[in-house]
């Protein structure tokens, strides 16, 4: 089963490590990753530029407004995302609990992946009986 895994990081206290230390924990997460990898617990994953480059959209008054920076204020920071392939959420716990990001204290959310697969073929027979 499909888990997306949020990491979030204080930026602040990451800018203020030494370079090396920096280097140093992502070649560790980089390490962690392969072994990911390598046991076929890697479903994909993505960093995220930093929340100063975020654009929210929303709609209000059936109009499409954006606003500048990230959704939500915090101190906090989603800095990217992980897929995950495990067998449960016990699993999922278990194999991001060795991340070495977890150590250095950031925090992940793990969410089961949604199944949309008939939720999607529903709305494909009612889009063909609409066209029809």
């Amino acid at each position: 089963m499909k888990y997306i895994c949020f990491g979030y990081y204080d930026k602040g206290k990451f800018e203020a490590l030494p370079e090396s230390e920096r280097n140093a924990l992502f070649d560790r997460c980089f390490e962690y990753d392969d072994h990911l990898r390598a046991n076929g617990h890697w479903g994909g994953g993505e960093a995220l530029q930093g929340p100063e480059t975020a654009l929210t959209l929303t709609s209000k008054n059936g109009k499409v407004a954006t606003t500048d920076g990230p959704y939500a204020e915090t101190k906090e920071q989603i800095g990217g995302i992980l897929v995950l392939e495990a067998r449960d959420m016990n699993h999922a716990v278990q194999l991001m609990a060795q991340h070495p990001a977890v150590r250095y204290g950031n925090t992940f959310e793990i969410r089961p992946a949604g199944d949309m697969r008939e939720i999607m073929k529903a709305s494909e027979q009612r889009r063909r009986q609409n066209t029809a």
